[in-house]
Protein backbone atom coordinates (compact mmCIF):
# COMPACT_ATOMS: atom_id res chain seq x y z
CA UNK A 1 0.00 0.00 0.00
CA UNK A 2 1.29 3.43 -0.93
CA UNK A 3 1.98 5.89 2.07
CA UNK A 4 0.01 8.65 3.41
CA UNK A 5 2.54 11.07 1.99
CA UNK A 6 2.62 9.67 -1.73
CA UNK A 7 -1.10 9.59 -1.61
CA UNK A 8 -1.23 12.84 -0.95
CA UNK A 9 1.67 14.15 -3.23
CA UNK A 10 -0.43 12.49 -5.65
CA UNK A 11 -3.53 14.52 -4.99
CA UNK A 12 -1.63 17.51 -5.12
CA UNK A 13 -0.24 16.83 -8.53
CA UNK A 14 -4.31 16.02 -9.99
CA UNK A 15 -5.37 19.34 -8.33
CA UNK A 16 -2.46 21.13 -9.79
CA UNK A 17 -3.19 19.77 -12.91
CA UNK A 18 -6.70 20.64 -12.96
CA UNK A 19 -6.35 23.56 -12.22
CA UNK A 20 -3.97 24.64 -14.49
CA UNK A 21 -6.19 23.43 -17.13
CA UNK A 22 -9.05 25.33 -15.91
CA UNK A 23 -6.55 28.43 -15.64
CA UNK A 24 -6.26 28.77 -19.46
CA UNK A 25 -10.02 28.64 -20.06
CA UNK A 26 -12.84 30.29 -18.54
CA UNK A 27 -16.21 28.53 -19.29
CA UNK A 28 -18.56 30.59 -16.92
CA UNK A 29 -17.91 34.27 -18.76
CA UNK A 30 -16.04 35.77 -15.95
CA UNK A 31 -13.20 37.74 -16.45
CA UNK A 32 -10.09 37.70 -14.47
CA UNK A 33 -9.19 40.45 -12.43
CA UNK A 34 -6.10 42.14 -14.22
CA UNK A 35 -4.03 42.76 -10.70
CA UNK A 36 -4.36 38.74 -10.31
CA UNK A 37 -3.14 37.83 -14.05
CA UNK A 38 0.82 38.05 -12.67
CA UNK A 39 0.13 36.00 -9.86
CA UNK A 40 -1.68 33.29 -12.11
CA UNK A 41 0.95 33.57 -14.81
CA UNK A 42 3.70 32.79 -12.02
CA UNK A 43 1.74 29.82 -10.65
CA UNK A 44 1.40 28.27 -14.15
CA UNK A 45 5.08 28.67 -14.62
CA UNK A 46 5.72 26.82 -11.82
CA UNK A 47 3.42 23.95 -12.61
CA UNK A 48 4.84 23.75 -16.26
CA UNK A 49 8.53 23.57 -15.01
CA UNK A 50 7.01 20.90 -12.04
CA UNK A 51 5.08 18.54 -14.64
CA UNK A 52 6.07 19.65 -17.94
CA UNK A 53 4.37 21.85 -20.40
CA UNK A 54 3.76 19.09 -22.73
CA UNK A 55 2.31 16.53 -20.39
CA UNK A 56 -0.40 19.66 -19.27
CA UNK A 57 -1.74 20.69 -22.72
CA UNK A 58 -4.65 20.27 -24.29
CA UNK A 59 -6.70 17.46 -22.44
CA UNK A 60 -9.44 15.53 -24.18
CA UNK A 61 -12.68 14.79 -22.28
CA UNK A 62 -11.28 11.04 -21.79
CA UNK A 63 -7.89 12.58 -19.81
CA UNK A 64 -9.83 15.14 -17.75
CA UNK A 65 -12.57 12.22 -17.16
CA UNK A 66 -9.36 10.49 -15.84
CA UNK A 67 -7.74 13.04 -14.00
CA UNK A 68 -10.88 13.75 -11.90
CA UNK A 69 -11.61 10.08 -11.14
CA UNK A 70 -8.09 9.97 -9.81
CA UNK A 71 -8.56 12.96 -7.63
CA UNK A 72 -11.79 11.54 -6.05
CA UNK A 73 -10.22 7.64 -5.56
CA UNK A 74 -7.14 9.84 -3.59
CA UNK A 75 -9.71 11.87 -1.44
CA UNK A 76 -11.81 8.39 -0.83
CA UNK A 77 -8.62 6.35 0.71
CA UNK A 78 -7.56 9.41 2.65
CA UNK A 79 -11.13 9.67 4.09
CA UNK A 80 -12.95 11.92 2.35
CA UNK A 81 -16.54 11.70 0.66
CA UNK A 82 -16.73 10.05 -3.27
CA UNK A 83 -16.94 12.61 -6.20
CA UNK A 84 -14.93 15.31 -4.06
CA UNK A 85 -13.95 17.52 -7.06
CA UNK A 86 -13.18 20.83 -5.30
CA UNK A 87 -9.75 22.49 -6.34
Amino acid sequence: MRTRAEIEAAEMEMIERIWYDRSRTSDDGETTAIEIVPEIMAKREEVEKRYGKDSLEPMSDFDWGMLNGKLSALRWVIGDEWDNLDT
